[in-house]
């Protein structure tokens, strides 16, 4: 049986990645020769081309997008195996690049790391926050936190437990419209909304009633703390998790609509990308998150 030529797959990873043969080649330290020829080897290996060629534009063909992401994993798995030998003599080491929910991930996250930092010196962490969702395969990113219902994905997914969300007002907002009794009710009224999370926003009530509405308001935005603001300002209702308004309803300025109408918790997952092997210094941050976010926060 013929062996892979796993060096042209390797090289075939980093074009992708990088997007040009010369800035791949500076990248892994050979020249640009020895980069096209990996890849013609490969396309002669597997009978068809992998790029779509011309003097200012490199792509992939249309065979070559779903074996770029076998390449990655081959070269991320090498990777692993390599690093996890030289962990077995030292404590863990290297950069995690981490993906997590803005709001969540100040609040939640940070603390969490710069603890894990300490008690892992030789660890270096590039934290990326947006409510962005991103393709993490894509984004490089090791290890990313995601509060949502996963659609069934390759993603090796784990989930830590449930974020759960309020409806809240101000004070002043209850005075000028009302108090509502029913989630129908919330059709009557001025609905701030997550645009990050569109549909319905659905309740359960203590005796099994289900009910839903869409919202629809005089502010939308991807990220839940933009709406706080307004909020305060009386200007609306919301429906946003604990970790960002959990201050506002100890403190009162905040109150919260319907207790007997709970909404659905919402899962806190951790996901990584497919493959097996991952580095000691993932396989370390995934099972201390996993320790101290099984119950994120009060509320959350």
């Amino acid at each position: 049986m013929k062996l892979p030529d796993l060096e042209a797959w390797a090289v075939f990873a980093s074009v992708v990645e990088h997007r040009s043969f010369s800035a791949a080649a500076q990248a892994i330290g050979v020249n640009k020769a020895t980069v096209s020829k990996a890849i013609a080897r490969l396309e002669a290996r597997l009978g068809q081309s992998l790029f779509h060629r011309t003097s200012r534009r490199l792509a992939l063909t249309e065979a070559g997008k779903p074996l770029a992401e076998h390449a990655r994993r081959l070269l991320a798995d090498a990777h692993a195996a390599e690093e996890a030998a030289r962990d077995g003599a030292q404590s863990p080491g290297g950069r995690i690049r981490v993906a997590a929910p803005l709001g969540f991930g100040i609040a939640n996250v940070a603390p969490l790391l710069a603890r894990f930092l300490a008690e892992h010196p030789r660890v270096e962490i590039d934290l990326q926050l947006s409510d962005v969702r991103i393709d993490i395969v894509a984004e490089g990113v090791d290890v990313a936190l995601r509060i949502a219902d996963l659609p069934d994905s390759s993603l090796r997914a784990r989930r830590l437990g449930d974020i759960r969300t309020h409806l809240v007002a101000a004070p002043d907002y209850l005075a000028a419209y009302g108090t509502p009794s029913h989630p129908f009710e919330l059709a009557r009224h001025r609905l701030l909304t997550y645009s990050n999370t569109p549909g319905s926003w659905r309740f359960h009530s203590g005796s099994g009633e289900e009910a839903s509405i869409h919202p629809h308001g005089p502010l939308a935005a991807n990220s839940g703390e933009a709406l706080v603001p307004s909020l305060l300002a009386g200007l609306g209702i919301a429906r946003l998790p604990g970790f960002i308004i959990g201050p506002h309803l100890r403190s009162g300025a905040l109150v919260e609509l319907l207790p007997d109408w709970p909404a659905p918790a919402i899962g806190l997952h951790l996901l990584t990308p497919p493959g097996r092997l991952r580095p000691a210094r993932v396989e370390a941050l995934i099972a201390f998150l996993g320790e101290h976010l099984r119950d994120p926060c009060e509320g959350a």
